[in-house]
């Protein structure tokens, strides 16, 4: 099994290798190459980096132009920066990884840590989503998938209060959830070499809560 990162790219761009063209090929392993280096300097995660590589084969092969980890401003760094037809796009790659120092608050930490990048991240393209594996389910409010003029301002306010809990510098102001937008999901399935591209608002209503309203909740004590 392979241990590193460039190990792990080598054996996916065996595979493209045969498949897709040389143009795209040639870029990917010019991808390969920044991830690598920003792996061996303890900058990049190799599960994450390989679910990034995943997702740049998918814009190359949509014709996109892409950039990987590229610098926006403020000390961001996007994961996928893609351009086609006069179009940006920004997409941020959620694992759904919980640290031990979470570990009894892991829904709260995830739902404001992606309530987070929506916030920061989708001001700086005219289009923005999340992408994360199959087995993980995306905390995204309803009230992000909507229209500004459609959102609740109480809504808002609780999630700048949950916000608030665990980004304070800087922090995340109303006005940024107001502006804020994600525009569509990218499911990655790294074993079978598969994304499935589904609308924010669609996955908000089929998935992240029909996960919940189809399920029996046993509630242990009443937490307030």
């Amino acid at each position: 099994m392979p241990k590193t990162l460039a190990e792990d790219l080598d054996v996916l761009l065996a595979v493209f290798d045969g498949k897709l063209n040389s143009r795209i090929v040639e870029k990917l392993r010019t991808i390969r190459g920044k991830l690598v280096t920003l792996w061996y300097k303890g900058l990049v995660k190799s599960n994450h980096s390989v679910m990034e590589f995943v997702l740049a084969s998918y814009f190359l092969l949509r014709g996109f132009n892409i950039e990987v980890e590229k610098s926006l401003e403020n000390n961001l760094v996007c994961d996928i920066y893609a351009e086609k037809d006069g179009l940006s796009y920004i997409v941020e790659i959620e694992t759904g990884f919980v640290p031990p120092s979470n570990a009894i608050d892991p829904v709260n930490y995830r739902r404001a840590r992606e309530i987070s990048k929506i916030a920061r991240y989708s001001k700086y393209s005219d289009l923005f989503a999340l992408a994360t594996p199959p087995y993980h389910i995306l905390q995204i409010p309803e009230e992000l998938v909507v229209s500004p003029g459609k959102r609740d301002l109480e809504k808002l306010l609780e999630m700048k209060q949950l916000l608030d809990q665990y980004y304070k510098s800087p922090p995340i102001s109303v006005r940024d959830l107001l502006e804020a937008k994600v525009d569509y999901v990218y499911i990655v399935d790294v074993d079978h070499l598969k994304i499935i591209e589904i609308k924010a608002e669609d996955y908000v209503k089929n998935i992240c809560k029909k996960s919940i309203l189809s399920t029996r909740v046993y509630k242990l004590v009443d937490i307030r």
